[in-house]
């Protein structure tokens, strides 16, 4: 039965899952975060409140642990399902795909944490992006999924790399910190970058050092100018700055994990470039594989190398 003490937990967890998608377990940074996507787009903004609403609830009538709901930790994969179904899917009624799609991916999630628990690896947003992905390659075999006309398949021998246009940095990093959330508004993206420093100062110098490396990585390797100001090279590597450096990392190699969180946004950057590539056939967004397969190959390797 619900009371004004379940509602207030239900509502603080709900925010939690919103600062989980930037690794931060802070209801108030949530609560910014929410108002940096409403300030971007209003129905946005209710889409992201509601599926990080439905898959905590769906955890909570599943009996989850406690601890993990209240954490957030299964609202955030559901939030982003949520939101990048909105985005990519074309047609009236996509909200309520959007909205089914996240009650489902708290349920692959769970599903997840449990096979991934041997491993001793987070399960970070894998299920979002397996879920995402699935739900739009369905659209090439029932009508009631259309896609995007952004995303097209492309053959491999006739994509060419465009140059045109200048690359403009600050806008880069603005942008990268919103891209994680899909935005490119630059009130939203800085409101993102004020949720992150509300967590504490090492959020916050992570996220700009991650991103700085990320633009001077993808520049100095010639990627496309207009994909580097857009910030699709950096949120990747912010995830992942975050994730080696301050999330994930112990008193064994405290000493190297501003090295190691700089490989990590380097990495990122190969990730992005190739992870793109390979999906370009089915027309599918990268999303943030290219953070989970970089912050995996890392967390794995610091079980042999535990000083990494």
């Amino acid at each position: 039965m619900l009371n004004i003490r379940n509602i207030q937990s239900l509502g603080l967890a709900t925010l939690r899952g919103i600062s989980q998608v930037i690794l931060i377990e802070n209801a108030f940074s949530g609560f910014i975060i929410l108002l940096a996507i409403t300030v971007s787009s209003y129905f946005l903004g209710i889409i992201a409140l509601l599926s990080s609403l439905i898959g905590t609830l769906v955890a909570k009538i599943g009996g989850a642990d406690e601890a993990k709901i209240n954490q957030g930790l299964f609202g955030y994969n559901s939030l982003l399902t949520g939101i990048a179904l909105e985005l990519f899917l074309n047609e009236p009624y996509q909200w309520i795909i959007a909205l089914a799609g996240a009650a489902i991916t708290a349920i692959v999630t769970a599903a997840i944490m449990h096979i991934m628990k041997g491993t001793g690896l987070p399960v970070l947003t894998f299920p979002y992006i397996i879920l995402t992905w699935f739900m739009l390659l369905a659209a090439y075999r029932l009508d009631t999924f259309t896609l995007s006309p952004e995303l097209v398949p492309q053959y491999l021998s006739h994509r060419k790399l465009k140059f045109v246009g200048e690359t403009h940095l600050l806008e880069g990093i603005l942008n990268g910190i919103g891209q994680i959330f899909f935005l490119e508004q630059n009130v939203s993206c800085f409101l993102i970058l004020v949720a992150v420093c509300f967590a504490g100062w090492k959020f916050c110098i992570y996220v700009l050092l991650g991103n700085i490396i990320a633009l001077l990585t993808a520049l100095f390797l010639g990627a496309e100018h207009t994909l580097i100001t857009m910030g699709l090279y950096g949120y990747n590597a912010i995830l992942t700055i975050l994730a080696v450096s301050v999330v994930f990392q112990s008193n064994q190699n405290r000493f190297s994990i501003i090295l190691t969180g700089i490989f990590g946004a380097f990495l990122a950057v190969i990730m992005t470039a190739s992870v793109s590539t390979w999906l370009l056939p089915y027309g599918l967004p990268s999303l943030t594989m290219p953070f989970v397969l970089s912050s995996w190959v890392i967390l794995a390797a610091r079980k042999v190398l535990p000083r990494l």
